[in-house]
């Protein structure tokens, strides 16, 4: 039993994952000891100015000398920190990593889109059982890009990152709240564009079985299963019809800023961007549908992700 200390800094929210790892059996197993989210929106900004904003920086930081201190107390015996797309679209991505080794003591991994798709599909899968002869697809949608990853029981067969995600596409199209129709209609362009460079690398006609994970796919899911509170035991491994999860993604898409802040399981820091959240994630599985001659009719929302494969990933 080894405890490990997994950080996911992407572009919405800062993530630490506290688990033992067991791995006496084959197959690692892990045991949370600690598992927190903060929304820090370290991306603020970055689709427009190339660069990460000093305010965004600051609350990242905070963030991180919290989770130091957590991972100091826990006793984690080794710790890895890794950044998504924010960070890897940042000019001055040296001011982040430079703050976060002087707070944690270890050097922050900016990860390419490839890789944060294979460990995305290695935490998916390591609680939602493959069966022999399956090809799952994970998506992963997150606040800068979505992640395709398509993989059996044996691992990961082709995976691509697409530059679109809840906060780069509310920022750069849905700026009105509501959203108008012509910006909807400019967001959804961008998206199928992405579906269609995602498709390039990764046969998704191929797959059998639809995973999705991350923050919007699984608020989308509390939202079509009308949760009275955001419940993780309830939300994964729900599988639903695609009627009923696109349903409740148009739903959120139209609502107010205000009126989905009312929802009880929608998390503060995302009442501005699940709008986008929504339009991606119906656009993404009506492709598929379509893609797949129509052997695609559910999607299963999971709660595990890119945080349990970096805690994986540890010795």
């Amino acid at each position: 039993m080894t405890r490990v200390a997994a950080i996911d800094c992407g572009t919405n929210s800062i993530r630490l994952l506290i688990a033992d790892v067991d791995r006496s059996n084959g197959a690692a197993r892990l045991t949370d000891v600690v598992r927190e989210m903060r929304v820090v929106r370290l991306g603020q900004g970055v689709d427009a100015t190339g660069e990460l904003a000093p305010d965004a920086l600051e609350r990242t930081f905070a963030a991180t000398a919290d989770y130091a201190a957590l991972i100091r107390e826990h006793g984690a015996e080794s710790v890895r920190f890794v950044a998504t797309s924010a960070s890897r679209d940042a000019r001055n991505r040296h001011v982040f990593v430079d703050g976060v080794r002087e707070l944690l003591g270890v050097e922050p991994e900016v990860i390419s889109g490839d890789e944060e798709a294979a460990l995305s599909f290695a935490g998916a899968s390591s609680v939602l059982p493959i069966h022999d002869g399956d090809q799952v697809l994970v998506v992963d949608l997150g606040g800068g890009s979505t992640e395709f990853v398509l993989g059996t029981a044996a691992g990961v067969i082709a995976a691509k990152s697409v530059d679109i995600g809840c906060v780069r596409l509310t920022e750069r199209h849905l700026r009105d709240d509501p959203p108008t129709p012509e910006q909807i209609a400019a967001a959804e362009a961008d998206v199928d564009a992405a579906i269609t460079r995602a498709g390039l690398d990764v046969p998704l006609e191929r797959a059998t079985a639809v995973v999705g994970v991350a923050g919007s796919i699984t608020t989308i899911t509390a939202h079509a299963l009308r949760l009275t509170e955001y419940s993780p035991a309830a939300i994964h491994g729900a599988e639903l019809p695609l009627g009923t999860i696109t349903g409740a993604a148009a739903d959120l898409l139209a609502m107010t800023r205000a009126a989905r802040a009312e929802l009880p399981y929608m998390h503060p820091g995302r009442v501005d961007v699940m709008g986008a959240g929504g339009l991606v994630w119906a656009r993404i599985l009506e492709r598929l549908h379509d893609l797949s001659g129509g052997r695609i009719v559910t999607a299963t929302a999971s709660e595990h992700d890119i945080l349990d494969g970096i805690a994986l990933s540890l010795n």
